[in-house]
């Protein structure tokens, strides 16, 4: 399917995504298996805050993915500032081996700015439902704006 590290610049222990289960214009699905190798882990568990960075990383796979697709040459290589609007984690700690399915959509979506509601699940039970705001700045800059 595609190649998630050219779409995200997240590597190494920050690379949280593992699997593209769906992508299309105005959603994105991902999967991800807890590792032992994952930040925010002790005891055999994450915190459940990972959920907002999984959510911001599914994002970023949906920009690097339109990115991609209209034909940017830097696709899925800049970050972005991110805000949390809401977060409501139903878990406190979220066990290494679970399967975490997040599965985002575009509320309101332009060059610049994008709110991004997140649902994020293991097996069929809602642990996590997060909305973020995303600044594209070097979008701003790019276009001749006052940096």
């Amino acid at each position: 399917m595609y190649d998630i590290e050219k779409l995200i610049p997240h590597r190494g222990r920050m690379k949280l995504v593992g699997d593209i289960i769906e992508i299309d214009d105005d959603r994105c699905v991902t999967a991800s298996i807890v590792s032992n190798e994952w930040p925010l882990r002790a005891d055999g568990y994450v915190d459940a805050i990972i959920l907002i960075e999984l959510t911001a990383q599914t994002a970023g796979v949906h920009f690097g993915w339109d990115e991609m697709k209209r034909g940017k040459e830097n696709a899925g290589t800049v970050g972005w500032l991110v805000g949390i609007k809401n977060a409501m984690l139903y878990r406190d700690r979220i066990a290494v081996g679970s399967n975490i399915v997040i599965s985002i959509e575009d509320r309101k979506s332009d060059d610049t700015y994008a709110e991004i509601i997140g649902t994020a699940r293991v097996e069929s039970e809602v642990i996590g439902e997060i909305m973020l705001q995303v600044f594209r700045p070097e979008t701003t800059h790019q276009q001749g704006a006052p940096s």
